[in-house]
């Protein structure tokens, strides 16, 4: 972790210049912007620490999700090796591949037309704005008031 200056205000500093009842105007104004420059500066540096403590999190969970995805694939294919042994005992064992195999190819294909048609349904535009944006050119071109 990066080290930040820690914030000290500006009255405990004024005591070298000319104590801290006597500062002029000008003294305290440039002290009140020290001040709130370095209190953003410590902003930005708490702002820049959390967002690195919440990507390692997010990065972390994204491996996890990953390894879970091939996991689940791994289960598909062992599942599916099962399978078909498991059907070669009641019938041969091509015949039994190509059951399991007939069985993957519709599961695609109702997972194919629902996102086709689900993509279908997407409106890349956004309507709502390109109306909101048409009545305020209107108004802009014919103002009621």
């Amino acid at each position: 972790m990066a080290r930040t200056q820690v914030y000290e205000p500006a009255t405990e500093q004024r005591g070298h210049v000319r104590g801290a009842d006597r500062a002029s105007v000008g003294e305290l104004v440039g002290e009140l912007g020290r001040d709130m420059s370095l209190l953003v500066r410590q902003e930005m540096a708490l702002a820049r620490m959390e967002l690195k403590q919440e990507a390692a999190k997010a990065g972390k969970g994204a491996g996890m999700l990953g390894g879970a995805g091939y996991a689940g694939h791994m289960l598909v294919l062992f599942g599916s090796l099962a399978g078909v042994f498991g059907l070669a005992h009641v019938m041969d064992i091509a015949w039994a591949a190509l059951v399991v195999t007939g069985v993957w190819a519709l599961v695609a294909g109702v997972l194919f037309l629902t996102g086709r048609r689900k993509l279908h349904a997407v409106h890349p535009k956004p309507q709502h704005t390109m109306e909101t944006l048409k009545e305020d050119a209107q108004w802009a071109r014919h103002p009621r008031s």
